[in-house]
């Protein structure tokens, strides 16, 4: 509660991005309250412009495109999420097993990081969507993405053991006979948590753009909705050519608000990280405070002045 409150304090980035995200996560748990599956077609009139009666106006295919976004964004937040905890997963105990270890298994486990690493991720994917799209679901494309995206951060993790291994607390486990699994578990990962939390924002953003790219390409499942689908059917619909732009401009613009939100937060927490962003933010709060502490010394030499001539 303390980093939430000095981040939404002394931060403006993380604040617009929590506003960005709450809403986001508004839109989704009202996806559990549609009175409408999101299968469902010819339930509303077919291409209404925004109104009263439907706020985002209506697809080709008669769906209100207001809940159909609900929809959209929670699949879309379904592959992310998938991607960040098998990648992050996949990165933090590689790199940590990488970095503790050394030695031969080090050398080992580099040299299959690095090759993951200069593998080109977009063209892959696409092969691989191509090769199974009639049978690649929400959840396969987000395991399939998270097993694409733990490289980089197995190398990040991996440089940050190489450093807490040498310290004296990690020399002072071992010599107290604690083995490799609990020198790792219980005193190395508390250290990466706070960089962990940071990534995974960049792990979303990651997530976010190929699940659009490739639904935008036609190469997903297109008959589950999420924001690149629903960028697809409006091009498939040709809403430009007819005018019917409510269709595109709800699924671009909430793409951008999820962008937007997540990267806002990303800075903050690495701004927050930072050493010499810390060092700043602990001097402005000692100013604050420092009036506040002479009021209150100047009360006390008031209240004791009075009782000494009472």
């Amino acid at each position: 509660m303390a980093t939430i409150r000095d981040l939404f304090r002394f931060s403006p980035s993380f604040r617009v991005g929590a506003i960005i995200l709450v809403i986001v996560l508004i839109l989704l748990i009202l996806s559990f309250f549609s009175p409408f599956e999101p299968d469902d077609r010819r339930v509303v009139p077919r291409n209404e412009p925004p109104s009263q009666a439907y706020i985002l106006g209506t697809t080709s295919t008669g769906q209100d495109v207001f809940w159909l976004l609900t929809f959209a964004i929670r699949n879309t937040l379904i592959v992310a999420g998938l991607a960040v905890v098998i990648g992050r997963g996949i990165g933090v105990m590689l790199g940590m097993i990488s970095g503790y270890m050394g030695g031969t298994l080090d050398r080992i486990l580099s040299s299959i990081v690095d090759s993951f690493i200069v593998i080109p991720r977009l063209p892959l994917l696409i092969l691989i969507a191509f090769i199974l799209r009639s049978s690649i679901t929400v959840v396969a494309l987000g395991l399939l993405l998270g097993f694409l995206d733990w490289a980089y951060p197995s190398k990040r993790y991996r440089a940050q053991i190489l450093s807490l291994r040498e310290r004296e607390f990690t020399h002072t486990a071992v010599f107290a006979g604690m083995n490799t699994v609990k020198v790792v578990v219980q005193e190395h990962l508390p250290f990466l948590i706070p960089f962990l939390l940071a990534d995974a924002v960049s792990g979303f953003l990651f997530a976010i753009g190929m699940e659009v790219t490739l639904s935008v390409l036609g190469l997903s499942d297109l008959s589950t909705p999420s924001i690149g689908t629903m960028i697809y059917w409006g091009n498939y619909y040709q809403a430009l050519l007819t005018k019917k732009t409510w269709v595109l401009i709800a699924p671009i613009a909430a793409s951008v608000a999820i962008v937007v939100g997540f990267y806002l937060f990303s800075i903050a927490l690495s701004r927050y990280l930072d050493p010499r962003t810390r060092i700043q933010r602990m001097a402005v709060q000692k100013e604050v405070e420092a009036p506040d502490q002479e009021e209150l010394m100047a009360e006390q030499v008031v209240n004791h002045a009075q009782g000494t001539n009472l």
